[in-house]
């Protein structure tokens, strides 16, 4: 029997099948959204993890030319919608249809970029973003509650660790068609992520809604009066009111400020201070390499000389795509709160190492400290909401984990460019230098955004190598990052009390039901 507390969510933890055996149990729908997952997370990497390089990109690149408050303001709002809309998406979700409001969401995401491509200027980024936040919004429910639908409790943190591996396998490809296509234009990027999400309509066609009878002889007996069913928005209000989903928001919020500063400033970290230059010469010597196959995979440039931002980043997806599944057989095996803790931890020290060194080397170190933190806890997330949710409310809660990455990547999204620019930009201390080395306010300010260091080399005659060597050492860019840590350790903490009261609640249940916790 299984332990569900007087406020109607079911906080006990079973006892998970085998890898194999959770494998083989999964239904064909189950990959069939998957496949959707998928389709969706490349062409949403494609713009994600190139936004920052394309908001600070000069207009003369064809990027946005805008700094990076202005940067954070489109973040903020970005992600302001796409993780509050799935409080209530999920919910009609529920209720309405995982393939209609799938269906929807599509169109509103290839709308989104378009307008990218369309209007390449800050409010058309913005509307594009604000569309784009809109439509996954609406898309992420009805996929993880057709996936909540579709698993049992005994194979779901395999299930959760499969689909987060393939969300990641998106997430590996995305970048590297961002990579290629912004090598060429950047409004390419845009069309071909508007492409590529078209593929979803086919996926639709093959796809079966499971719990569909449950779903519309629930809407018949509210229908005819048999089941009285409460305002969508008091319902989910009930439900946010309830402690363990609300310091679950509070707690895990700080990670999320953690995980979004490795996509939204990380990549211009990277472009700016980071040589990796190096890599490739390890790898393949100093002339690089002109293989394309290579090129792509490991997202390097047309010359075969560096690893692009997107293809550092890519180290996280990488071994996401080719790992996550053991690190989901692993943590199986412990309590989802003391796995998550045990992940946010590692992705602490990764973002302290970011703050310590900017050599190519140690930035791989760092991306992979944070992939294992994060296969640690973000696939449990999901498993631990959609676990506890009450029976015909399981979309409405996997919209309620958005909540916590809402609050955390808002933030995130206003605040940490706004870090960087006060401790890390090369632009302003370019801006600045070039006024120490004697060129006129006047001349700096008329300087066009994102083309100062290219004017401070041709102003100071120095190489560009030399001049960031300079800029590093004469500032403390590690400030931005340490402050981030220390919003993550402040979650930790949270994380582990987090996890000793509810274990606490689990003991006293199993006590009045006469169960071992």
């Amino acid at each position: 029997m299984a332990g569900t507390s007087p406020s109607g969510n079911d906080l006990t933890e079973v006892k998970q099948l085998g890898m194999w055996a959770s494998i083989t149990s999964l239904g064909y729908i189950f990959w069939l959204v998957g496949g959707m997952e998928l389709v969706e997370r490349i062409a949403y990497y494609g713009v994600k993890a190139s936004a920052g390089l394309y908001a600070k990109s000069p207009v003369s690149e064809g990027g946005l030319g805008i700094n990076l408050h202005d940067y954070g303001i489109i973040l903020a709002v970005w992600a302001l919608l796409q993780t509050f809309i799935p409080v209530i998406s999920g919910g009609i979700s529920d209720r309405v249809g995982y393939k209609e409001t799938i269906f929807v969401s599509t169109i509103i995401k290839i709308s989104g970029y378009l307008a990218m491509a369309l209007m390449p200027d800050f409010w058309g980024f913005l509307i594009g973003a604000m569309l784009l936040a809109a439509g996954t919004g609406i898309f992420k429910p009805g996929i993880q509650g057709t996936l909540v639908l579709s698993t049992k409790r005994e194979n779901t943190s395999m299930a959760w660790g499969i689909f987060y591996q393939v969300v990641n396998i998106g997430g590996f490809l995305g970048p590297l068609v961002a990579v290629h296509m912004r090598q060429l234009s950047w409004d390419n990027v845009f069309y071909a992520c508007a492409a590529i999400i078209s593929l979803n309509f086919l996926f639709l066609l093959a796809y079966k809604e499971p719990g569909k009878q449950d779903r519309l002889e629930r809407a018949r007996k509210v229908k005819s009066g048999e089941i009285k069913q409460e305002a969508l928005w008091r319902d989910a209000l009930r439900e946010l009111k309830k402690p363990v989903v609300i310091y679950y928001m509070l707690v895990f919020a700080g990670f999320w400020f953690l995980y979004n500063s490795l996509f939204d400033v990380l990549p211009i970290h990277i472009s700016e201070w980071v040589d990796t230059s190096i890599i490739v010469t390890s790898l393949f010597g100093p002339e690089g390499t002109s293989n394309g196959i290579l090129q792509f995979w490991l997202g390097l440039n047309n010359e075969g000389t560096k690893v692009m931002p997107e293809g550092m980043l890519n180290i996280n997806t990488g071994m996401i795509m080719t790992s996550c599944f053991l690190v989901a057989a692993f943590t199986a095996k412990y309590r989802v709160t003391t796995a998550m803790f045990i992940g946010c931890l590692l992705s602490i020290a990764a973002i302290m190492l970011v703050g310590v060194f900017n050599a190519a080397w140690m930035i791989v170190l760092a991306i992979a400290m944070f992939s294992f933190g994060e296969m640690m806890i973000s696939p449990k997330k999901n498993e631990f909401m959609g676990n506890i949710a009450p029976e015909g409310k399981k979309a409405m809660y996997l919209g309620f984990v958005m909540l916590p990455q809402g609050i955390g990547w808002t933030l995130e999204g206003y605040f940490a460019p706004k870090l960087y620019q006060i401790y890390a930009s090369k632009e302003v201390f370019s801006r600045e230098d070039l006024i120490i080395r004697g060129m006129s306010q006047a001349d700096v300010d008329a300087i066009p955004q994102g083309e100062a260091f290219t004017r401070l080399v041709e102003f100071s005659g120095m190489q560009a190598q030399e001049l960031t060597h300079l800029l590093y050492e004469a500032h403390n860019i590690g400030m931005a990052w340490y402050i981030i840590g220390a919003i993550g350790i402040i979650s930790a903490v949270g994380i582990y009390l987090y996890g000793k009261w509810l274990l606490g609640l689990q003991r006293q249940e199993a006590a009045l039901q006469g169960q071992p916790a």
